[in-house]
């Protein structure tokens, strides 16, 4: 069986492109060759922070469990920080629409928090080992 962690990559990875791929049509019908600009660095942007998250989260989990949440917290609030600061970065650049840019940003991080949502919701993780108790 595939770690938690593999799981949350093959099942977020493809929603967040599939809603950045439509993000990014989107922009082209609204605002042309800069709309898809914006569409498609939002999508990437995304899917590299929360891929890094994901796999630094895994690491954690497989080598010291006892501070996953910590370290989960952690990375989720040094991603939305990350994700806030290059969205005033990028407030009005001209390399591409903001707007699309920005509203991209916020469907795939949508996107991918509700893929993960459903993969620990569906996933059976132990919390007690078998055999460990104090009687073994």
């Amino acid at each position: 069986m595939a770690s938690i962690d593999t799981r949350v990559l093959r099942s977020a990875v493809p929603a967040t492109l599939a809603v950045g791929a439509i993000s990014t049509i989107i922009g082209l019908i609204v605002a042309g060759g800069k709309g898809v600009w914006g569409g498609v660095i939002g999508t990437v942007i995304v899917i590299a922070f929360f891929s890094v998250g994901q796999g630094v989260l895994g690491y954690v989990l497989r080598n010291n469990p006892s501070i996953a949440m910590s370290v989960a917290l952690l990375i989720y609030l040094t991603k939305v920080g990350v994700l806030f600061i290059l969205l005033i970065i990028f407030q009005n650049t001209s390399l591409f629409n903001d707007q699309v840019f920005a509203g991209t940003i916020v469907a795939c991080t949508l996107t991918w928090t509700f893929a993960e949502v459903i993969i620990f919701a569906r996933s059976k993780v132990l919390i007690i080992e078998p055999g460990s108790g104090p009687n073994q």
